[in-house]
């Protein structure tokens, strides 16, 4: 079990996850400290086990929502606390065991190599993945490209990311969007605006049966709507930034070599 980070936290919005809350948070937990969890307006009565947890272990943390507001919104409730107590990044992971616990201290030691980066889980699929999802991602990552002109957003929609808390803040508390599913693209895009360097690392993802204890709120026509409507923002967006977002591309490129040396 990891000594406490006095940086770096783990942050795991949760609604209505069932019995595979607990597992995750424990699993977390033996490889990371602190662990903080957002508990969205749940009514299933999954925290029970977790405030139980807590109770016994100080580096556990449970805030609780009264009604649910959604996954970005949970977060940045869990962000906002998280800067007052002097946190710098934050890591993300679903609360349904889909992601990696394994992987959290190889995601938070490359945070801690480069504090300014967005470290991104870049999804690897095995045969639980649902066909539609996962070429349904594949439309909003080639939008998320075009939108940041290929600044190397590895997956758009997978939530297992550290993120630096203060340029995530900013994002979020600029306007009224990015508090469900639009969440991740969309915080993935802006920040990639402000500048910051996505490094992407390959992690495993589980899609669990409902017999397994799987639990989804994605909803496809609901959802497809906001994500939709969260593209048509961006697209707007990344034309009026284009300018400077060129320019930036071109600053980057390696500079022509200037040698006067023929080779023969």
């Amino acid at each position: 079990m990891s000594n406490p980070s006095h940086t770096h936290l783990v942050l795991i919005p949760s609604y209505n996850t069932g019995p595979k809350l607990l597992p995750t948070v424990e699993e977390a937990r033996a490889r990371w400290a602190p662990v903080w969890v957002v508990v969205d307006g749940s009514d299933d009565g999954s925290e029970a086990a977790v405030e139980a947890l807590a109770a016994a272990d100080p580096q556990i943390k449970v805030m609780k929502l009264p009604v649910n507001q959604g996954k970005g919104a949970a977060v940045l409730h869990g962000l906002r606390a998280a800067q007052a107590a002097g946190f710098t990044h934050a890591m993300t992971m679903d609360a349904d065991g889909q992601h990696p616990a394994d992987l959290i201290p190889q995601f938070m030691a490359t945070s801690l190599a480069q504090p300014g980066a967005l470290v991104l889980g870049k999804p690897v699929f095995d045969a639980s993945a649902p066909f539609e999802r996962v070429c349904g991602r594949k439309l909003s990552n080639g939008a998320a490209d075009l939108e940041t002109l290929w600044a190397g957003i590895g997956d758009s929609l997978y939530g297992f990311r550290v993120y630096p808390i203060p340029p995530l803040l900013e994002v979020m508390e600029s306007g009224p969007w990015m508090r469900r599913f639009d969440f991740d693209p969309e915080v993935a895009v802006r920040l990639c605006w402000k500048g910051l360097i996505p490094v992407n690392i390959d992690a495993p993802v589980k899609y669990f049966r409902k017999d397994e204890g799987g639990v989804s709120h994605y909803h496809y026509v609901r959802d497809n709507i906001l994500i939709s409507w969260m593209h048509s923002r961006l697209l707007l967006g990344f034309l009026l930034r284009l300018p400077i977002l060129l320019w930036r591309k071109l600053a980057a490129q390696p500079a022509p070599s200037t040698s006067n040396e023929r080779s023969f």
